[in-house]
């Protein structure tokens, strides 16, 4: 019984396992050694194409003007830029991230671009997210949900605060379904990208658990059934880049 206690008390941070309380200070230290040349890397590991995802997300989002967004692990901003566009002066726009550095980056990026009215920066965990009941028209969360250590508890969190008739997106790596891409995008993901890691941002250990925790992540069915578990109706993924990448939406009514 104390076995099966402590086993329950872990969790995994990339492949390893860790304890429960460990994990966010890890992911922190990733992210705090990669938010100087992440837009960079972005690039670099995707081939640009990470821009198209973005913008698939924005379009499926149906975001309006006077809405308002909450932009979960936000990171630099560049879904916060074009929603802020979208929602115009009289909307709002929250550009939130767990980390520090990510925000800070994020908020300098925003200022020099120019978009400062309508956008507020709020450092938050998404597991208990800071704000009240039915909040926010639209949540997204690009690319930062397989970082939460309890994946259930932050999407019963952003149903909380999603007001009904909103809409979540989920942006996140997935499981490859086109024929042999896998063992291509296995070899990419632990031999290419620590490599650029450690090229551009001289931290190959942190682009290796990106790609581990990638592998961790749920599958696009487990985390469409898990959306269901917290509440969210109408849920549905798009797959892009033959399963690479996901896009995740759910609805509360």
């Amino acid at each position: 019984m104390q076995d099966k206690q402590r086993d329950e008390k872990t969790t995994h941070f990339g492949y390893q396992k860790v304890k429960v309380e460990e994990k966010a200070g890890k992911v922190a230290d990733v992210f705090h050694s990669v938010a100087d040349q992440y837009d960079l890397m972005n690039d670099l590991m995707s081939l640009g194409i990470h821009r198209l995802w973005k913008r698939y997300t924005i379009e499926l989002s149906a975001v309006r003007k006077g809405q308002s967004v909450l932009d979960i692990a936000g990171g630099t901003g560049d879904l916060t830029a074009k929603f802020s566009s979208l929602v115009g002066p009289e909307g709002q726009v929250i550009l939130s991230d767990i980390n520090a550095s990510m925000l800070n980056n994020g908020r300098a990026r925003l200022i020099d671009d120019g978009i400062l009215g309508n956008v507020d920066f709020v450092q938050a965990d998404a597991q208990f997210l800071p704000f009240p009941d039915n909040s926010f028209d639209c949540i997204t969360i690009a690319f930062g949900l397989r970082n939460v250590t309890d994946k259930d508890l932050a999407l019963k969190s952003m149903y909380r605060v999603l007001k009904p008739g909103g809409r979540l997106l989920v942006l996140e790596f997935s499981k490859p379904v086109t024929p042999g891409l896998k063992p291509l995008y296995d070899f990419y993901s632990f031999k290419i990208l620590p490599f650029m890691g450690k090229l551009v941002a001289n931290d190959a250990d942190s682009y290796r658990y990106l790609a581990e925790s990638i592998r961790m992540h749920p599958d696009q069915g487990t985390l469409k059934d898990m959306m269901e578990n917290a509440g969210f109706e109408q849920c549905d993924f798009h797959n892009l880049s033959g399963g690479i990448v996901a896009l995740h939406r759910g609805y509360k009514f």
